[in-house]
C-alpha cells in the first residue's frame, strides 16, 4: 500500500505553502510579546492581535523593538499582491508582503501554526509558534466559494463565521447567493416588496426536483443593509471580497411575486416559488422591467464595493417568451432572430449597466458565446466550455459541478443530501479539478482568474449541514487554487493534521453536528 510521508502536525499548513522549510527552535507567546508594525500593516496587525489574544488570553501591544515584525516592502515585487514570507525563530517573528493583502494571508498562516488546543481559546498552556522560513504566492487571484442564502437563508452572524473560515484557507471571495425563485434577500429601498414579499414562502419542498412532499413551514428572512455592509468590512479585514449575486433573468419568482408587472403575462399574481429545480417563469422584457433591475443594481453596487458583480443568467426557459406578444415584437424590434436571442440580449442590456458603473460583470455560462466580451465567465458545466470562451476572450473561473458543487453528497450516509442522486463527490474528485490548458494552447492560461466551490442550499437548511458539506472538500478547492502543484499523497498527509485543527475550531467535517458558535 502507498502511504502519504509524514508530516510534523504542526506544520500540516492547508494550502501547501510555495516553500517551506522547518526551523529549530519555537517562538513563545506570552503576556510579553510586542508587535513591531510598518506604516500600511495596520490591518493585518489589528487582525493578528485578534487571532493571537484568543489563542493566548493577552493583548499583544505595538512597541518599536517588538520581537513580532510585520513588514511592508513594495520592493518585494516577487511576492505580488498576495504573497507573504514568514519567518519563525526562537529570537522572533518576521511577517512580510509587498502588499497588505499578502499580510493577511500570512497573519492566517500564523493562525494555523497556532496550537490546536489554542485556535478555540486560551488554553491554559504557553502558546508557541514552531521555527519556519516560509515564502507563498498563489497560483490564482480568485480563489471563491459561493453560498446560496436564498434557498434557506443563513442569519449574518453565521456569515461571519463562514468567512473566517474561507480566510482561514486562503480563499479570498465569498460569492453571497442573494435571489431565487425560493426567495429574495437583498434589501432595495426603492422596491420594499422584493424582500417582504419575496422573503418568504409558504413551505418548502422535500426531497429531490420533481417531488410532491413538502413540510408544510414557512421559511423566511432577509438582510438589512446594516447587516450586509457589516459583513463585507468584515470579510475585507480577513482580505476575503463579498461578490453579490442577483441573478435575471431567470430564477426570478420571488421578484415575480412582489411585483407582477415585471412578468410575461400581464394580471398574473405568483407565490414564491416552494418547490426546487428550474421555474418556467422568467422576467418580460420592456424597459420598465430594465429599468427596474438598473435601479437594484444600483443599490446593490453602492452596499458591496467589489469590483465584480454576479449577475446570473442561467437555467432561462424561453417558453414564457415564446408565447408573449410583448415578447416576440421585443425581439423583433431589436433585429433579434426571435424570441430565445432575448436572453443574451437581456445579459447585454445588464453587463453594460454594470460597466458603466465601473465594476465587471459575472456570469455562469456555457461557452460565454452569447454575453459581452466584458462578462467574466463562471463555467459550471464542464471544462470544456471554460476553454471555449477563454478563446472568445472571456476571463474564466472553473466551477465545474462535478468538481465544486459541495451540495452533492460526499459518499454514503445520513448527512448526505439528495442534490444530484447517484453522482457522489469526494474528496478527491475536488482535489482534481484542473485548472491547466489544453496542452496545444496554453496561452489561455492567462484567462483563468481561478476556482470557485458552490454549496446550494435546497437541502442545506443549517449551518452545521453547511460545514459537514464544505469540508474538508473545501481543503482540497483552496489547495488547488493556491498551489499550483499536484501532490495527493502530500495533501493528505497534511490534511490528516489539519482535520484536528477544523475540530478545534467547531467544524463538524466528519459527522453532522452543531458547530461550535461564531
Amino acid at each position: 500500500m502507498d502511504l502519504p510521508r509524514p508530516v510534523r502536525p504542526e506544520l500540516a499548513l492547508v494550502p501547501r505553502p510555495r516553500r517551506l522549510s522547518p526551523r529549530p527552535g519555537r517562538f513563545r507567546l506570552d503576556a510579553g510579546t510586542r508587535l513591531r508594525v510598518a506604516p500600511g500593516a495596520e490591518p493585518a496587525a489589528d487582525l493578528l492581535r485578534a487571532y493571537l489574544g484568543t489563542a493566548t488570553g493577552q493583548c499583544l501591544e505595538p512597541a518599536d523593538d517588538g520581537a513580532f515584525v510585520l513588514a511592508l516592502d513594495p520592493a518585494l515585487t516577487g511576492l505580488g499582491e498576495e504573497g507573504y514570507g514568514l519567518t519563525v525563530s526562537e529570537q522572533g517573528v518576521l511577517l512580510r508582503a509587498a502588499r497588505p493583502a499578502g499580510l493577511l494571508r500570512g497573519v492566517q498562516t500564523v493562525r494555523q501554526l497556532l496550537p490546536y488546543e489554542a485556535l478555540a481559546g486560551p488554553s491554559g498552556t504557553v502558546a508557541e509558534l514552531p521555527g519556519v522560513e516560509i515564502t507563498d504566492v498563489p497560483a490564482h487571484p480568485w480563489r471563491g466559494m459561493l453560498l446560496d442564502v436564498a434557498r434557506h437563508f443563513q442569519p449574518v452572524s453565521y456569515l461571519h463565521r463562514f468567512v473566517d473560515l474561507l480566510a482561514l484557507h486562503k480563499l479570498n471571495v465569498l460569492q453571497l447567493h442573494l435571489t431565487d425563485d425560493q426567495g429574495w434577500r437583498m434589501p432595495v429601498a426603492a422596491h420594499p416588496r422584493l424582500t417582504e414579499v419575496g422573503g418568504r414562502r409558504a413551505q418548502s419542498m422535500v426531497g429531490p426536483a420533481g417531488s410532491d412532499r413538502f413540510d408544510g413551514r414557512p421559511h423566511a428572512g432577509s438582510y438589512t443593509r446594516a447587516e450586509l455592509a457589516g459583513l463585507v468590512s468584515h470579510a475585507a479585514a480577513r482580505g476575503v471580497t463579498v461578490v453579490p449575486e442577483i441573478g435575471v433573468p431567470g430564477h426570478v419568482r420571488s421578484a415575480l411575486a412582489a411585483y407582477p408587472e415585471l412578468g410575461n403575462v400581464p394580471g398574473r399574481r405568483l407565490d414564491v416559488w416552494t418547490r426546487w429545480g428550474v421555474c418556467e417563469n422568467v422576467l418580460g422584457v420592456g424597459d420598465h422591467v430594465l429599468d427596474f433591475f438598473r435601479t437594484v443594481l444600483d443599490e446593490v453596487m453602492d452596499v458591496f464595493p467589489s469590483p465584480y458583480v454576479h449577475l446570473g443568467g442561467d437555467e432561462v426557459p424561453t417558453g414564457e417568451w415564446e408565447s408573449s406578444p410583448a415578447a416576440v415584437a421585443r425581439a423583433a424590434r431589436e433585429g433579434l432572430s426571435g424570441p430565445r436571442a432575448l436572453h443574451g440580449w437581456f445579459m447585454h442590456r445588464m453587463a453594460g449597466h454594470v460597466v458603466r458603473a465601473g465594476r465587471r460583470p459575472v456570469a455562469w455560462a456555457e461557452d460565454g458565446a452569447t454575453l459581452p466580451l466584458s462578462c467574466t465567465v463562471m463555467s459550471w458545466r464542464t471544462p470544456e466550455h471554460a476553454w471555449a470562451a477563454a478563446r472568445r476572450g472571456h476571463d474564466v473561473i472553473h466551477a465545474d459541478h462535478r468538481r465544486t458543487y459541495f451540495d452533492y453528497a460526499r459518499g454514503s450516509g445520513p448527512g448526505e443530501p439528495p442534490a444530484q442522486p447517484g453522482h457522489t463527490t469526494g474528496l478527491r474528485s475536488v482535489y482534481d479539478v484542473d485548472l491547466l490548458p489544453p496542452p496545444d494552447e496554453p496561452e489561455l492560461a492567462g484567462r483563468v482568474l481561478g476556482a470557485q466551490g458552490q454549496l446550494w442550499t435546497e437541502f442545506v437548511p443549517t449551518p452545521a449541514h453547511i460545514e459537514y458539506l464544505t469540508y474538508p472538500r473545501l481543503c482540497a478547492l483552496a489547495e488547488r487554487a493556491w498551489h499550483p502543484a499536484d501532490d495527493w499523497r502530500d495533501f493528505r498527509a497534511r490534511l490528516d493534521g489539519h482535520r484536528a485543527r477544523l475540530t478545534a475550531l467547531g467544524v463538524p467535517h466528519d459527522t453532522l453536528r452543531d458547530p461550535a458558535p461564531a
